[in-house]
Order: C-alpha cells, then structure tokens, then sequence
C-alpha cells in the first residue's frame, strides 16, 4: 500500500477533492484529509480499486509479466499464483495490459519505415490486401541507421485506404518526420501531408527483394511471439491487447532493470482510470 502511495503521490499527498497536501493515517490503505475530513483510499480510481485479490497478488503478476522474456499466457499466469479460475488469470493480464499503453504518449520521429502487415494463418481465398478471415494491422518502426531499430508502434487497421492509413499514421508518426513506404496508391499526397514521404521502389519481382525490411522483421517477431506465448490467437477482440504487450516490451528491450519495468507498470496501473 505504501509502494503504491508513493507512486500515486510522487511529490506527497494530494486530496482529489480538495487539493489538500496533508492528511492523517486513517487505517489500512485509507487516508483521511485534513482540511475536508474526507477518507481517500490509496486504490480509489485506479485499476486496484474494487480488486477481488490481494494487492499481494497483483503486484506478483506484474512482477511475473516484466520478469519473463515473451510474457506469461492467462492460464501459466494462473497455475504460477495459485488461481483456481483461468478467466480471473485472464481478467488480471487484461487489467495490466492496459497500463501498457497511456494516452498522449511521445509519437515516432525521425526516419520511419511503415508498411501493412496481415496477422493470421494461411486461409484459402483472396490475398493481399483485400483478404478475408485475417486481420490487418499497420507497423511503424522508427529507422536509427546503424543503431538498428529505434521505438515502434502497431495499429490495427480496417483498410489500407488512403483515409485509413493518413489517421494512423498522424496518430503514431510526429508531423514532419520522414516517412519510407513502398508503391502502394493508399499512401498518397494528401494522405502523407505533413510529412517527408520517401518511397521505396521495386528494383526487379523477385520475390526476396522487400522495400520494408524493417517493418517485416518487426512482423516476423511479432509472429513468433503470438504463436509461442499466445498459440497464433488473432482474434481482433483481444489482439489490440497483445499488440499493446508487444509493443511495451519492444520498446524496453535494452533496459537492464527489470525494477524499473515494474515500476512503470505500476506507475500505469495507478493513473489508468478504473471502467
């Protein structure tokens, strides 16, 4: 309770009903204002609030999803706290995998390389982009030269239309940074205004040329890594979550701190808002 205080209340107490600074020790978890005399719990509007499992618990999974490599499924996560019911495994995973991810955080910027990418096993029927039964996501994956890959961002996507791919792109990529794609007519004029467009053409049709090495070698780790942790689920209702996970971790491969990591997923899990 006191860990997560300190986190919520970086600089010390802060009523949300009165803005007061100061408050007296009420019980377990709860503080009491001074000035208004209102109780505020430590959980109160964060998702910890109305928790059927100890914070005990709670701060064990988070400590078990940043610890591990490739994550942990619902039902390892489970056996591994003792829970009896896979589903409460698999509510407690969702509940963290939206601290991942917060609203307002920095875009791409620089050199970026963004491409489509179909998520899914091997269907009959249509290909390409108009395809059935999978589900399309666009990549965006920021180019540092000889430093490798920069930060990335995965965006589930309905189309490849050019109205389509201007709103997520606008939503991953900082306005005036460089962005590289392939020939596809979706990325347009209008839909890269704003921005430095670099297309990448095909020098011949043989089929291991890729305009998009970047974006494809994201994908393929991102493949591997659903088929591994996830057995290749892509359903669209909970792959935004995955996606979500992914990302997180992509983006702290280089940090040595395992710490560090937990401390951020709790500093999300104390600002993400309980529904």
């Amino acid at each position: 309770m006191q860990y997560l205080a300190n986190i919520r209340w970086v600089g010390g107490f802060h009523c949300p009903h009165c803005s007061h600074n100061e408050a007296w020790r009420h019980r377990r978890g709860i503080l009491r204002c001074k000035k208004c005399n209102r109780d505020v719990s430590v959980t109160a509007g964060t998702v910890f609030q109305g928790r059927h499992l100890p914070l005990r618990i709670w701060f064990q999974a988070l400590w078990l999803v940043v610890s591990q490599k490739n994550g942990v499924s619902a039902i390892g996560l489970a056996r591994v706290l003792g829970i009896a019911r896979e589903k409460t495994g698999w509510q407690l995973l969702k509940k963290i995998r939206t601290a991942m991810v917060h609203a307002g955080r920095e875009r791409l910027s620089g050199t970026v390389e963004v491409d489509e990418v179909f998520l899914g096993g091997v269907k009959p029927g249509k290909r390409g982009r108009g395809a059935l039964g999978k589900v399309l996501v666009l990549i965006a994956v920021e180019d540092k030269g000889k430093k490798g890959f920069g930060r990335i961002r995965i965006e589930i996507i309905p189309n490849a239309s050019a109205t389509t791919l201007r709103a997520a792109i606008k939503n991953m990529v900082e306005l005036g940074s460089k962005i590289r794609t392939e020939q596809w007519r979706g990325y347009t004029p209008v839909a890269l205004e704003g921005y430095e467009h670099v297309v990448i053409e095909r020098q011949s049709l043989e089929p291991g040329e890729d305009p998009t090495p970047l974006v494809h070698r994201i994908a393929s780790l991102l493949k591997r890594w659903l088929l591994g942790t996830h057995h290749g689920r892509v359903e669209e209702t909970h792959l935004t979550a995955y996606l979500d996970e992914f990302v997180f971790r992509f983006n702290r491969r280089k940090s040595h701190s395992r710490g560090k990591l937990f401390y951020r997923l709790v500093q999300g899990m104390a600002r993400v808002k309980q529904e």
